[in-house]
């Protein structure tokens, strides 16, 4: 089992940046691949970008390709999403999720474990 804790959200101008952090508790941190999935209001909840195990595969949602930027340290137990050139469009509450099997998913079913979400608001 894994726990995940977000952080890094916040009030950002558009054309601004923001990196969130995901810090996974348990030493199986590299046995999982992590997703990074939003959610805004009156919406369903939608996939942003997908890392495996090793940090050497990445997928993005078209929405966000080539602003953001997924990684992670399995040394520090923590996945990354670096986030630039924000629009006022990518407001919403960002849930990074562990998934015990190894490959892509853009699905949120099939995680397996989420975090409590960290709040990203873009100002136009």
């Amino acid at each position: 089992q894994v726990q995940l804790v977000e952080s890094g959200g916040g009030l950002v101008q558009a054309g601004g940046s923001l990196r969130l952090s995901c810090a996974a508790s348990g030493r199986t941190f590299s046995t999982y691949s992590m997703g990074w999935f939003r959610q805004a209001p009156g919406k369903e909840r939608e996939f942003v970008a997908f890392i495996n195990r090793s940090g050497g595969s990445t997928y993005y949602a078209d929405s966000v390709k080539g602003r953001f930027t997924i990684s992670r340290d399995n040394a520090k137990n923590t996945a990354y999403l670096q986030m630039n050139s924000l629009k006022p469009e990518d407001t919403a509450v960002y849930y990074c999720a562990a998934r015990s099997l190894g490959y892509y998913s853009g699905s949120y079913s099939s995680y397996d474990y989420w975090g409590q979400g960290t709040q990203v608001t873009v100002s136009s």
